[in-house]
């Protein structure tokens, strides 16, 4: 595996921490607690990671070279650019089909 940088690494050892509560009640209630704050998280994330690599074409990188800086397609690296979120989930339609 990569190194990861610190910030990540902080992350998943917290979700870890999380797996490792004892107490079965205990352990439901902090993770409901995270996932009340994940969507604005999440989006937030999304948000700043557009506005780096907006800020990478500006320096002059090529979407390639972003593309493998983040390690994902240069087409995947244009469309964070544009705010496009991948296509992974299912529309709403497809799954209440």
């Amino acid at each position: 595996m990569a190194e990861q940088p610190e910030e990540v690494l902080r992350f998943l050892e917290a979700v870890k921490a999380l797996e490792e509560i004892d107490d079965d009640a205990a352990c439901a209630v902090a993770i409901t607690k995270v996932l009340k704050d994940w969507g604005e998280s999440s989006a937030r994330l999304r948000e700043i990671r557009q506005q780096r690599v907006l800020n990478l074409r500006e320096q002059g990188k090529t979407w390639q070279e972003i593309g493998d800086i983040m390690d994902v397609h240069f087409t995947r690296a244009q469309q964070i650019a544009k705010g496009l979120r991948g296509n992974k989930r299912p529309t709403k339609k497809e799954a209440e089909a």
